[in-house]
């Protein structure tokens, strides 16, 4: 899957997963989206329902990600998926659990899990482990400063 900038200069090129993880902002200043989108059928929802029903968050988690990743081994992201998604850091072993709200077809995912309990645990947990993979793929290091 290739990625283009939201602003599409000219200058902008197509741009692998890979590539714009350790990126950031494309050089034009905009925001990388894929090029295509991936399209889900009802069965494709299905099947995913029953992967966390029967292996959890994190596999449900790998699947969803490898139709957006397509340079990183689909065994590699499994495990990506499985060290970013686990207990201890998730204080419930369904890391996002589901709350049916009584006699309504709402529900609530608790979010707040995660080692700050705050919701950007779902996105920060992913992306740390997805920078130490590439960054050991490409025999490279990072220094992240965060406030």
């Amino acid at each position: 899957m290739r990625y283009i900038s939201t602003r599409r200069g000219p200058n902008t090129p197509t741009r692998s997963f890979s590539d714009i993880l350790l990126e950031g902002l494309a050089p034009d200043g905009g925001l990388y989206l894929p090029e295509e989108y991936p399209t889900l059928s009802v069965s494709d929802l299905d099947e995913l329902r029953i992967v966390l029903r029967e292996e959890g968050y994190a596999a449900m988690a790998a699947g969803i990600l490898s139709l957006f990743v397509d340079d990183i081994d689909a065994t590699d992201l499994c495990a990506i998926t499985a060290r970013a998604y686990s207990t201890p850091a998730f204080s419930d072993p369904q890391i996002v659990p589901v709350t049916a709200l009584e006699g309504t077809d709402l529900h609530i995912a608790h979010l707040s899990n995660g080692p700050t309990a705050a919701f950007k645990d779902m996105a920060m947990q992913l992306l740390g482990e997805l920078f130490e993979y590439e960054l050991t793929r490409r025999g490279d290091w990072l220094t992240i400063v965060g406030a």
